[in-house]
């Protein structure tokens, strides 16, 4: 484990045990049985001081989620230390079946997305996440599987933007490993750095690609009849898949 200059105060009573499931480029240590510890770079792009702002508004909806015990800027990172919730995330625990994942990720997002967007804070909007995705894109950061797919991805991202928008308050990474649960129950959200409102399929896209992932193709079906969607736009499935490319 690499050696950590935490901030000051943080350091005396924690066992750490560095977390690697994700794709996130921050470091997430476990400390001890009831914390987490989350750093992250200081820069322009930056993600966690947003998901600092945003996991105290989504606790103050006493939906589950991490609660902030602090948060400094120390060594030229940003710093986040929050309880730990019950359970394991989704891809993680070997015991949920795909049915248990369906049910479950349905339930979750069902609470999550039935928030009143005019109380949330954080504007996910497509032309916003687009400006954003372009940022990330002209600074290298485009994360498809091929890169010299970026041009024509990022041309395809601007070209096919949605014209309408069902907007809720979205999660905006809805995979299995930012759900939690214990004992078949759904526990809270995790990795909620790009919550905010936006058209629910851009939760719905992110959860039938990890359905698809964990599962198949076949689980997607009877996760979208149970959130409630029976004909699914297909081509916002599509469009937001692509917009996940870009963070």
């Amino acid at each position: 484990m690499r050696p950590l200059d935490l901030p000051p105060g943080w350091a005396s009573g924690f066992d750490l045990e560095e977390q690697t499931i994700g794709k996130s480029g921050a470091w997430v240590y476990r400390a001890g049985p009831a914390h987490f510890i989350k750093s992250e770079p200081i820069s322009p792009l930056a993600e966690l001081p947003g998901e600092i702002a945003r996991l105290r508004w989504l606790h103050g909806t006493g939906l589950p989620c991490p609660a902030v015990i602090d948060a400094a800027d120390h060594g030229g990172r940003h710093w986040l230390l929050m309880t730990a919730l019950p359970g394991h995330d989704l891809a993680s625990t070997t015991r949920a079946t795909a049915a248990d994942a369906t049910r479950l990720m349905a339930e979750a997002l069902r609470q999550l997305h039935a928030l009143d967007p005019a109380r949330c804070p954080f504007d996910h909007r497509a032309r916003i996440r687009v400006a954003t995705a372009s940022a990330r894109y002209h600074a290298g950061l485009y994360d498809g599987e091929d890169p010299s797919q970026g041009p024509a991805d990022h041309a395809r991202l601007l070209a096919e933007v949605p014209t309408s928008e069902d907007l809720v308050v979205t999660h905006g990474d809805a995979c299995f490993p930012n759900f939690m649960a214990e004992h078949g129950r759904f526990t809270g959200f995790i990795d909620c750095g790009r919550l905010g409102v936006a058209d629910r399929y851009q939760d719905l896209a992110l959860a039938c690609r990890s359905l698809e992932h964990n599962y198949g193709a076949d689980s997607i079906p009877a996760f979208l009849a149970a959130y409630g969607v029976t004909e699914p736009d297909r081509r916002k499935l599509d469009w937001y898949t692509l917009l996940d490319e870009f963070f």
